[in-house]
Order: C-alpha cells, then sequence, then structure tokens
C-alpha cells in the first residue's frame, strides 16, 4: 500500500516502439494511473532525470534504451473531518467494518469532492480507531467504488488489519462480485474479457482498452438474465468477477466488448438512443430514472485478517437496478 506522504519514484525504459516519441507522451502511456497534463507538470517542475540530469522539456524526443526516473511529490490534501453521515453497516468488530455503500457517496476527499465523503462519515462513526496506513487522506480505505457504484465495502480499523486486507486485495484472493445491467445480451452466457487498460489516447480522463502500454486486466462474466419481451431482449443483467482491480475495468471492458452499463455516462454506447428506441416504455422509465451506471458490488469475501475466519456478505440489487430487471 504506498504512503502518500513519501516520494514515490517510478523508473521507465525506452522501448523501439517508443523510439522519437514525446517525453511527455512517452511517460503518460507508461504510466496510465498519472494524466498526460499531470506529468507534463512534473516534467516543468523539474521532477524527471535521465542519467541523473533532470530533464524540463515536455517535447523532448525519447530515444530507446534510455531510462527516465519521476519523483512524484508527497500529497498535500487537508485531513478530513468528522461528519455525520447514513451508514448501511453490515458488519462491524473491532478491527474492520463493512458498508454497503449507496450511489452517489464518494469514498475519500479529492479535488471536486473536499468533504461529504465516505471517509467523513468513517471517521465520525469510528472515531480515532480507523487505520492511519491509508495516509490523512484515507483512513482506513483498502480498496474504492466509483462514486456512482453501489455495493459492498470493508475499512481497517487498525493497522494490522489494513495490512492483511490490503494483501489478499493484492494477490485477488478475495471474492469479490458485481452485478451490472448492461445494453444487449451476450452471445455467451459466459466468457472472459482480457485486454490492457490504460488511459484513453484520445481523452486522457477516460480508461481504454489499449494495444500498447497499459496495465494487464481479466474480468470474468455470466448472464444470470435476459431483459426484454416477444423474445427480442435489450438488455441483460450480468455477473462480473475481477481477476485483476484496474481503475474503471467492468465499466471499461464490457464498453470494449460491445455491451456498454446502461446509465454510465463516460463509458456508455454512443448510440444509446438508438437502443432506446427498441425497449419498452417501462424498461425506456426506469432507464431514464437510473441517473447513474447500473453497477452494484454484491458479494465481498475475505480471510479476516485478525482471527483467521472466512467471512462473506451479500448486498441485494438496489431498487433502480432492480426495476430495471423487472421491467
Amino acid at each position: 500500500m504506498k504512503d502518500p506522504t513519501k516520494i514515490e519514484t517510478l523508473q521507465a525504459t525506452v522501448v523501439e516502439s517508443f523510439a522519437g516519441s514525446r517525453l511527455d507522451k512517452f511517460l503518460s502511456e507508461s504510466f496510465a494511473e498519472h494524466s498526460r497534463t499531470r506529468i507534463k507538470s512534473l516534467i516543468i517542475d523539474g521532477c524527471i532525470t535521465n542519467a541523473g540530469a533532470k530533464v524540463t522539456d515536455p517535447s523532448r524526443r525519447v530515444k530507446p534504451g534510455e531510462v527516465f526516473e519521476i519523483a512524484i511529490p508527497a500529497l498535500k490534501t487537508a485531513l478530513p473531518v468528522a461528519q455525520k453521515i447514513d451508514l448501511n453497516v453490515v458488519y462491524e468488530d473491532d478491527d474492520l467494518i463493512i458498508i454497503d455503500k449507496p450511489a452517489g457517496l464518494v469514498v475519500h476527499p479529492a479535488p471536486g469532492n473536499p468533504d461529504r465523503t465516505l471517509v467523513n462519515a468513517l471517521i465520525a462513526h469510528c472515531g480515532s480507531s480507523l487505520s492511519g496506513i491509508g495516509g490523512e487522506a484515507r483512513p482506513g480505505i483498502v480498496h474504492r467504488l466509483d462514486k456512482d457504484t453501489s455495493g459492498l465495502m470493508v475499512a481497517a480499523k487498525n493497522d494490522i488489519a489494513h495490512r492483511g486486507l490490503a494483501a489478499q486485495f493484492s494477490d485477488h484472493s478475495l471474492d469479490r462480485a458485481y452485478k451490472a445491467m448492461v445494453w444487449g445480451v451476450p452471445k455467451t452466457k459466459s466468457g472472459v474479457i482480457e485486454g490492457n487498460i490504460g488511459r484513453n489516447p484520445r481523452n486522457r480522463k477516460k480508461m481504454a482498452v489499449v494495444s500498447r502500454g497499459g496495465k494487464h486486466a481479466v474480468t470474468h462474466y455470466k448472464v444470470e438474465q435476459r431483459v426484454g419481451e416477444d423474445n427480442q431482449f435489450w438488455a441483460s443483467l450480468i455477473e462480473c468477477r475481477l481477476e485483476t482491480g484496474r481503475t474503471h475495468q467492468i465499466r471499461v471492458h464490457m464498453t470494449s466488448f460491445g455491451h456498454p452499463i446502461i446509465g454510465d455516462p463516460v463509458y456508455g454506447a454512443k448510440d444509446v438512443k438508438k437502443l432506446k428506441k427498441n425497449v419498452s416504455v417501462v424498461f425506456h422509465k426506469a432507464v431514464e430514472n437510473l441517473n447513474r451506471q447500473a453497477l452494484h458490488a454484491y458479494l465481498i469475501g475475505f480471510i479476516h485478517p485478525i482471527t483467521g475466519d472466512k467471512i462473506s456478505f451479500k448486498s441485494p440489487l438496489p431498487r433502480d437496478i432492480l426495476a430495471l430487471c423487472n421491467a
């Protein structure tokens, strides 16, 4: 688990396929978690070195074999404050807490969402018992869900629990599954979607399946229900299990697979209006009432980091997604 109070150092070696590329382009594609704008700023600020010398020109052309190091400064974030926000607590003991996060709740403070987050609520609920290993901005947080994804999350109350949970997330030994309502019906009832995920080269604010660079990503899916009438099916409820945990993985993979998640404002199909023309009035209304991507983290199971017991919890589908299933 990264410590945001320390300087992070990254290293990248230029391969032949990047010969002649701009430095900012090469580095942003090598490290998809950082936008090109962020990389450019780091270059200008003197945070990138080559053979011990600072490189401050973002447009510098790179050569095969060159090795660049990035020193990412420590984050400077305000300490979150306690804010009383109702939480749906599924399980709680002295070491950890599992909550069923509603859609619309941001996990931790960030630009644009400085407060009223899950972290603020956890501080109010748990007090000083929260683990500090996640850093001042993210006490107790071991993993996250997107703002508009609902479902189960676990947070640690002490550093031992935090390390134990983080290790299970790192080696993907936990049981985690999501349910999503997607447009259309996959040709096979179950399967695997595989494709590296990195920054979308045409829109750096989005992720995409990329042919070069990115990070290895694997999603297993299973069709649970088809939605339609008169043998015409316009949507399906699927279960997704992650073999890896990349940013927006399910949303990106399902879009690349030709079955974007219904209601996804970022990765939704470009021809959603066309798709909506083929649905029933009831289903159309359910989609209009959704106001978020139809994605729900319904299952989480792991070895308790202190007791060693296997624990598992499931969360029922929220009403808005259930309305799509029943339409």
